[in-house]
């Protein structure tokens, strides 16, 4: 199984809005693509930067499925948020696997 962990710091003026769009769209739109298994999303505590920090996460239960995911979904939704959102967030992308 993999974590696909999406970590994106938001301008505090701009981040009611991106929750509520995370929330009822773009989360579920994702999980719509049937490549991820589970989902959550989190607010960074102590986050040193500027803006409001948050990870979503996404479980899938093989690299056949992320890879699908990237090449098919992944540049579409890219494109929503970044039309939505334009140079109000920075964000940042890491692929893990469970070890235990």
């Amino acid at each position: 199984m993999l974590l696909y962990n999406v970590t994106l710091i938001i301008e505090e003026a701009a981040e009611e809005a991106w929750l509520q769009w995370m929330q009822a769209e773009h989360i579920p739109e994702v999980m719509a693509t049937g490549m991820f298994v589970s989902n959550r999303l989190l607010k960074v505590l102590d986050s040193p930067n500027e803006g409001v920090t948050y990870c979503v996460q996404y479980v899938a239960q093989s690299m056949e499925e992320y890879d699908t995911y990237q090449q098919q979904f992944a540049p579409a939704l890219q494109e929503e948020l970044n039309n939505r959102f334009r140079d109000r967030f920075v964000a940042f992308r890491t692929l893990m696997e469970y070890v235990a």
